[in-house]
């Protein structure tokens, strides 16, 4: 028992220190596309879903959240006042930073909770993990931008408000999608050997 606890406590420690080095290195945690960024945060968070369960994935979750909300307000651009509550005066900011993030790690745990209790493929389950943490974080954020800032989001990127949600969809089938082939792809890899070295699922 004592062991498992140091050892859940290292991994807690890497997942942390793995964000933070994302954050801190520039175009590897947020990746600038015109207006947006990018990001590959989400990728610790969904791991640590599956390897630590649905409490370790939404505190990885929460510090990924968190982090956006620091960034965003220390290196703004034009539409960093939708994740920073000290940019656009709304509290709400810090709800689209925060919660969707948190439920990456959350969804991606409990997915993968559900494949280990009924011994479905493990590979899959990482796959379906992955994937659907991604699209979490994406669908989450980008409706709490059009819902709450749409008006100030579409003047701060330069469209037609009334055209916003076509924009919002294809920033999903675009770079939301490739965010997260490539998360389930990098889940696949690592998971595995720290399923084996957490003895999870055998």
């Amino acid at each position: 028992m004592k062991n498992k606890k140091t050892k859940d406590l290292v991994l807690y420690a890497m997942f942390i220190a793995i964000e933070m080095l994302l954050v801190f290195i520039p175009f590897l945690g947020y990746i600038p596309i015109g207006p947006l960024r990018a990001t590959t945060l989400h990728i610790p968070v969904i791991i640590a879903g599956i390897i630590l369960g649905k409490k370790g994935g939404s505190l990885i979750g929460l510090i990924f959240g968190l982090s956006s909300l620091f960034y965003n307000t220390i290196n703004p651009t034009v539409t960093s006042f939708v994740f920073s509550p000290f940019l656009s005066g709304n509290i709400l900011s810090a709800v689209i930073a925060i919660l969707p993030r948190v439920l990456i790690g959350f969804i991606a745990g409990l997915i993968f909770e559900q494949v280990l209790k009924y011994n479905w493929n493990k590979y899959l389950g990482m796959i379906i993990s992955s994937l659907t943490g991604a699209l979490t974080n994406t669908i989450l954020v980008l409706s709490g931008i059009y819902l709450i800032f749409g008006h100030s989001y579409a003047q701060a990127i330069g469209q037609d408000f009334n055209i916003l949600m076509a924009y919002l969809i294809g920033v999903v089938t675009s770079s939301g999608i490739l965010e997260a082939i490539v998360g389930a792809v990098i889940t696949l890899l690592v998971c595995q050997p720290l399923l084996i070295l957490t003895k999870k699922g055998n």
